[in-house]
């Protein structure tokens, strides 16, 4: 394991499952029907959840130019939307997921493709053994680092990252990026309920962050700030969630679906105020990169 690498220290997979390994049958009642765990991207008003999330993915891939990306690396792949739908824009493409649920493992599994492959473990774990011709990550950003980190840390981890995309991509190589991130608050105004019983172990990049993170090894080639957009998703996800009630209370019990009732409902007021942020980063590999040299 190189310096860089050993200095990961976001969510453990204990912290992960938490959240994401309540039930994959709770989770199909209110997500989309590709499961799509993120905020979507809303082209047209007239869309509904399903269009806005399949936009989402199509912007990522478009990104990573997937039509002549044979191979990419999902880093944090959910429940292998992503992934799908890569195969369904390139039939040759081979796609490689990451994830620390094993709940999310299990059904892509369920699923089997000779073109979709799925670990469990996290990036700092993955071997390599030849360079992929893309990269995205999203929504795994925030699980990165810890509140209970010092900012310089918090940085290096992220570099870390940065580093192991950049060693891990093909020269030209693209990083698709998407995150929550802060935006009017800071490390202290994170909830004490969001840390404790939705995302343990995890926190928030600034953008400006991300650039120091990155800086001299990947430029940014596209970035979107797409708050409002995570609103609409969540209303729809907590409107489904509520339509929904009487059978995700008889499976996952009163207490789960009180509290993702809650948290659903905090996220909404958080986007729609812009405390949060929704970034969307499309990175390209720099050939020339001084991997060593820590930003800052």
């Amino acid at each position: 394991m190189s310096t860089s690498t050993s200095r990961a220290t976001g969510a453990s997979a204990e912290a992960i499952q938490q959240h994401y390994d309540v039930s994959n049958a709770f989770y199909e009642l209110w997500l989309d029907p590709g499961m799509t765990y993120s905020a979507a991207l809303w082209l047209r008003e007239e869309d509904d959840l399903d269009a806005a999330q399949r936009a989402k993915l199509d912007w990522h891939l478009d990104n990573l130019r997937i039509e002549s990306a044979p191979r990419i690396l999902d880093v944090g792949c959910g429940w292998g939307s992503m992934m799908r739908r890569a195969l369904e824009r390139n039939p040759d493409c081979r796609a490689q997921g990451l994830t620390l649920s094993q709940a999310q493992a299990d059904r892509i599994q369920a699923q089997p493709s000779e073109r979709i492959s799925v670990a469990l473990q996290s990036w700092a774990e993955h071997s390599v053994a030849e360079p992929y011709d893309g990269i995205v990550s999203v929504g795994a950003f925030e699980h990165f680092a810890r509140l209970d980190q010092k900012l310089e840390d918090k940085i290096a981890g992220y570099r870390s990252f940065f580093d192991f995309c950049h060693r891990s991509l093909k020269p030209g190589g693209r990083l698709s990026l998407q995150t929550i991130s802060y935006e009017t608050a800071e490390r202290k105004d994170f909830s004490k309920f969001f840390a404790e019983e939705i995302f343990p172990e995890s926190d928030l990049p600034h953008i400006a962050e991300i650039e120091q993170a990155s800086r001299h090894l990947f430029e940014i080639v596209h970035l979107r700030n797409d708050r409002t957009h995570y609103a609409r998703t969540l209303r729809h996800w907590l409107r489904n969630l509520r339509a929904r009630k009487a059978e995700a209370r008889a499976m996952v019990g009163d207490a789960v679906y009180e509290r993702y009732e809650k948290y659903l409902g905090m996220m909404v007021v958080a986007f729609h105020t812009g405390t949060m942020n929704l970034t969307r980063i499309c990175f390209q590999r720099l050939d020339d990169a001084r991997p060593r040299a820590l930003a800052g």
